[in-house]
C-alpha cells in the first residue's frame, strides 16, 4: 500500500521526468546490520520509473543518535547529522537529478545533509521523496 501511495506522489511531482537515480537515504552499517534491512531501500525498490535507477553510492560514515529519541529541536537535529554522509569513489552523481528517498521527514536535517553532500559531489538536482511529514500542525 505504501508504495502505492509512494508512486502515485512520484508520478504527480513536478520532478517525475528529471529523475536519473532513486536515493535511500542510507543507515549507518550498525543500525542496518541490527534492523536487518533499510526501510529507505525498500521503499525506493516499490517505486516505479522508466529510466531511474536505485544509486547507493551515498553514505552514512559516521554512526548518529536516532533522530527521534530527545531531539526536538532542528539545531540539535542538523548537528546530529552533520557530516554523517560521504559518497563512494566512483560514484555518478556528477551532474545528474537525483531523489532522495525516505520514510519520514520530522525537521529536514537527515535530508538536508544529504542533499548537501549529493550537490557537493556534483548533483545537479535533488528532489526528495517521503512518506509522512512529522509535526505538521493542522490548524
Amino acid at each position: 500500500m505504501l508504495g502505492f501511495l509512494a508512486n502515485s506522489a512520484l508520478q504527480g511531482s513536478g520532478f517525475f521526468d528529471e529523475l536519473e537515480f532513486f536515493v535511500p537515504v542510507p543507515l549507518h552499517w550498525t543500525r542496518r546490520l541490527s534492523r536487518g534491512y533499510n526501510q529507505s531501500f525498500v521503499l525506493a525498490k516499490k517505486l516505479k520509473h522508466p529510466t531511474a535507477k536505485i544509486n547507493t553510492d551515498l553514505v552514512r560514515i559516521r554512526y548518529t543518535k536516532t533522530q527521534p529519541g530527545g531531539m526536538a529541536n532542528a539545531a540539535a537535529r542538523a548537528k546530529n547529522v552533520a557530516g554523517a554522509f560521504a559518497v563512494r569513489r566512483g560514484h555518478q552523481f556528477g551532474g545528474r537529478a537525483v531523489c532522495l528517498v525516505d520514510d519520514v521527514k520530522t525537521t529536514g536535517a537527515t535530508l538536508n545533509e544529504c542533499a548537501k553532500t549529493l550537490k557537493e559531489a556534483g548533483a545537479s538536482k535533488v528532489f526528495a521523496l517521503v512518506l509522512a511529514v512529522a509535526g505538521q500542525k493542522t490548524s
